[in-house]
């Protein structure tokens, strides 16, 4: 439970008074602490102002009803890692059986606290406040962030001790809840890494595909320390299905372990427990790698882990070793961009590169003669797919000059263009993804390895018609548009497979659950990251708009793209070093790093490789 300092929703003003004694701060209500400068009190922190701390100070003696609700609202905004000075608003046996970790409430504003009526007067020793609010969204005890709608409303009960004549909260609701302000500056998102489960492709493929799994840690409380428990109490709720740890079961740090920190060559010392006593070198590895690309975006920086149990060492490993024990695809950078040209052919430039000039892409589909709508490049960019202009037929050719194109392996019968096949997308294992909007017959489809019979992707749950198909390169989340009622949302969802090596999987997409709850109308989207994708779409009533967001429904933390009219296709690649590309009212565009957008040539159906 918390409080937006200044938010809507408070109806009593916040009591914020600072006293530097001894070189210590005490706050009455929550003030901030920059790590540099004057001292100062505030009664808002700026989203941006990553440095500043937030203290909480116990109630004061003689404190009113309000003012405990008040305090206790603003404790729980503060950085205090185990919530002590928030548990002294409570009774003692509240202060033991209320679960901050259980919950995290997000609010359009801070919550709105008023006395009930019916629920006591102070003259009586008890007293009830409602705590009112519009929620936007809920982080659960795995720390996994989900959207959320409708009003909230809570009572929180006061008792006056009859010793010690002194207001306390004696029930109140398990987590917590704050406004959205707060939250943003108190927690922030942190991918952990697991291994994808859910392929039975060859045996060649010996490296595991890391997967991302975005969990909210707070911001200010040790969060290499936080991060390091949540990769060992597993995957969330959402994501586990798909994934495995390489943890045993059971692991977790051992109880001394204390807060954890890299020594002066970026080193990190993890204790375990002896769960993982007995693990061979490279299960170790894996293990490791699966830190070293959890904690790769925390500062400070790691370089490298060290694993130990029973006092003796596990294995240690490099952040340049964790990349050749596991695929991500955030380290692989793309050759080239691709595009269809004014030929209606697939051409490509360098990726990143400043030059504008395309050349023909090798291979019948950008030799050849045959005109193309829409095309995708598998990952290692040794094959092409392409849609015809007509929107029939899909197209399968080796990027090798001089190659031959043969029949389309998959052909629509839809009665329009708009009716038929969807822009195709390449998976991890060179799995082609297309969606066939056949009004008599959609269906969402799968190639393997580009060729062959196509299997029918079983959709259970999915309400509408799939418009466009992304497959996310760990192959295990997929990306969909899907329109119903004249609406395009956009829904993720993961790929479950159910087979035997060497035989044909069952394939379905399950758990689909919205990335855009507030857009209505989604224009075009592209995977931008581990967890992230790029998304043009509008809210009910406003204008077009190019935003970033999270598998899970949250706005990451980094400013949206500058703003572009006109936008049909965006594409992105894994890694964040290359500029975002859109085909728009001007042709195919660019956004470089810190510039604006930038004209690269005609064309439509930009591409980068997946």
């Amino acid at each position: 439970m918390g409080a937006d300092r200044g938010g809507r929703g408070r109806r009593t003003p916040a009591r914020v008074m600072a006293y530097a004694t001894g070189g210590v701060l005490l706050l009455a209500g929550c003030a901030s602490m920059p790590d540099s400068g004057d001292l100062r009190g505030v009664e808002s922190t700026p989203r941006q102002e990553t440095q500043v701390r937030v203290f909480a100070v116990p109630p004061g003696e003689d404190a009113q009803p309000s003012e405990i609700v008040q305090g206790f609202l603003e404790a729980l905004t503060s950085d205090d890692p185990h919530y002590k000075t928030a548990r002294q608003y409570l009774t003692g046996e509240a202060a033991k059986t209320w679960r901050p970790e259980t919950s995290t409430t997000v609010l359009t504003d801070g919550p709105g606290a008023e006395p009930e009526g019916a629920g006591g007067r102070e003259d009586t020793g008890e007293i009830t406040y409602m705590l009112t609010g519009t929620k936007v969204a809920t982080v659960d005890a795995q720390q996994s962030y989900a959207p959320a709608t409708g009003a909230y409303a809570r009572t929180v009960h006061l008792k006056k001790g009859e010793k010690s004549g002194q207001w306390r909260i004696d029930a109140l609701p398990q987590g917590v809840v704050m406004g959205e302000s707060d939250f943003q500056r108190n927690y922030m998102s942190v991918n952990k890494y697991y291994f994808a489960s859910n392929t039975t492709v060859a045996v060649a493929d010996t490296q595991p595909t890391a997967v991302a799994d975005p969990v909210y840690v707070r911001r200010r409380v040790d969060p290499m320390t936080q991060m390091v428990r949540s990769v060992l109490s597993g995957p969330t709720r959402w994501l586990g299905p798909v994934v495995r740890s390489s943890f045993p079961t059971g692991t977790a740090l051992t109880k001394d372990a204390g807060a954890l920190t890299p020594d002066d060559r970026n080193k990190l010392t993890i204790p375990l427990n002896d769960k993982a006593a007995r693990v061979g070198t490279n299960r170790c590895e894996e293990m490791a790698a699966q830190l070293l690309f959890t904690l790769h975006s925390l500062s400070p920086a790691v370089d490298g882990v060290e694993l130990r149990a029973g006092g003796a060492e596990l294995c240690s490993l490099t952040r340049q070793g964790a990349d050749a024990v596991a695929l991500r695809s955030a380290v692989r950078s793309p050759d080239f961009l691709y595009f269809v040209d004014a030929k209606d052919r697939l051409v490509r430039i360098p990726a990143g590169d400043s030059d504008t000039k395309p050349d023909p892409a090798p291979g019948a589909l950008g030799e050849g003669d045959t005109a193309l709508r829409s095309v995708a490049v598998s990952r290692d960019e040794h094959t092409a797919a392409g849609v015809s202009l007509d929107g029939k037929s899909l197209y399968v050719g080796s990027m090798v000059s001089g190659g031959s194109l043969g029949e389309p392996v998959l052909r629509s019968h839809g009665p329009t263009e708009k009716d038929r096949l969807t822009t195709p997308s390449w998976d991890a294992h060179d799995g082609l993804w297309v969606a066939d909007r056949d009004p008599d017959d959609p269906r969402l489809l799968l190639l393997e390895e580009g060729k062959g019979d196509p299997l029918e992707v079983r959709t259970p749950h999915l309400d509408g018609r799939i418009q466009a198909v992304r497959v996310a390169a760990d192959g295990v989340r997929i990306a969909l548009v899907v329109e119903k009622g004249g609406k395009k949302t956009l829904l993720i969802g993961l790929i479950e497979r159910e087979g035997k090596p060497g035989e044909q999987s069952a394939v379905r997409v399950v758990e689909l659950r919205s990335a855009t709850p507030e857009l209505e109308e989604i224009t075009a989207m592209s995977w931008a990251g581990d967890s992230r994708l790029v998304v043009v779409g509008r809210e009910h009533g406003g204008v077009e708009q190019m935003r970033y967001v999270q598998v899970d429904g949250s706005t990451p933390d980094i400013p949206a793209p500058a703003a572009l009219t006109g936008v049909k296709e965006v594409t992105a690649a894994e890694d964040d070093q290359l500029p975002l590309v859109a085909y728009s009212v001007d042709g195919i565009v660019r956004l470089p790093s810190g510039a604006q957008w930038q004209k690269v040539t005609e064309g439509t159906a930009p591409v980068y490789p997946g």
